[in-house]
């Protein structure tokens, strides 16, 4: 996962599951990220799954 502010990317985080990287977006969107990008691996690269922002969360 890659998260962002402003357009700046803040970290990037490691992840075992679906279940384990929305844990990680909800925390860091709730502590100030403004965008975070779920990569998935597949097929020996990582593919972009979906990007998540902060008012999408509640």
């Amino acid at each position: 996962m890659i998260l962002t502010q402003n357009g700046v990317q803040l970290a990037e985080i490691d992840h075992t599951s679906e279940n384990k990287a929305y844990q990680h977006v909800r925390t860091a969107l709730q502590a100030g990220a403004d965008t975070a990008r779920v990569m998935q691996w597949e097929g020996g690269r990582w593919w972009h799954f979906e990007t998540v922002h902060a008012e999408d969360i509640a």
